[in-house]
């Protein structure tokens, strides 16, 4: 099961889908909740990251083996604490809460995602711009192709509630200990707040570490084709 980053869809695993269907998987790439084909987040609507872990939760229907991106990964940690999970392939998730004492240096860079921005049309390009930038680098929002800025328009309702209620996640890192087996990727160039994330939940479960040479957060469409393969790589390790 594939699980998408904000303000993408699961056409963002185009490229993994025929790899791990070619080794014998049988593969499903979720829409979460206004993203992509799902039905869209009305504006003003209420919702949480909690309400996508509980949707993916209830659509597994047998053990299965999450792959997840960002938000997708952070989702995906938490259908593992309560559904059936084989294990886990993560790219940079934000789980932000495993954070402590220790980190308060980095959680000053994550101030730059304005949780109080995007709260109406108005001022949703602006907050849109600085999320983007934050994890893609200066520029990021300006360098992308139009349909793909029409895109995050489109869902930036969706994209600011996921964001701003993944803020408020206290889960620590004691609660990830007994996982099933969990492998994490990341990027050489990811900001630094996402990479403590990794490195507390790598402490925690004694998961593997993939560090992609000259990609960021998000190498999964930038350096696509080594990170699909390390994700094959590390999925056929599993038992």
């Amino acid at each position: 099961m594939l699980l998408h980053s904000s303000g993408m869809s699961s056409r963002q695993f185009a490229k993994l889908v025929p790899l791990l269907v070619a080794r014998g998987h049988r593969v499903v790439a979720i829409d979460l909740i206004g993203h992509g084909k799902a039905t869209p987040l009305a504006e003003g609507a209420a919702m949480s990251w909690r309400d996508d872990v509980a949707e993916v939760a209830a659509s597994i229907d047998e053990p299965a083996y999450l792959v997840g991106h960002s938000y997708g990964g952070l989702v995906a940690l938490h259908v593992a604490l309560t559904a059936r999970v084989k294990g886990l392939v993560l790219y940079d998730p934000v789980a932000f809460g495993i954070l402590d004492e220790r980190d308060r240096d980095v959680m000053t860079t994550l101030a730059q995602i304005d949780l109080n921005g995007g709260a109406t049309l108005a001022t949703r390009d602006e907050w849109l711009r600085s999320f983007v930038d934050y994890w893609g680098g200066p520029g990021a929002w300006q360098a992308l192709r139009e349909p793909a800025r029409a895109e995050f328009h489109r869902v930036g309702w969706a994209v600011r509630e996921g964001v701003r209620t993944l803020m408020t996640d206290a889960t620590k890192a004691a609660a990830y200990a007994a996982l099933p087996p969990l492998a994490l990727i990341t990027g050489e160039h990811t900001p630094v707040a996402a990479r403590r994330v990794i490195d507390r939940l790598a402490a925690a479960t004694q998961a593997s570490v993939t560090v992609i040479a000259g990609a960021g957060h998000m190498g999964p469409l930038s350096h696509a084709d080594q990170v699909n393969a390390r994700i094959v790589e590390l999925l056929q390790a599993m038992p």
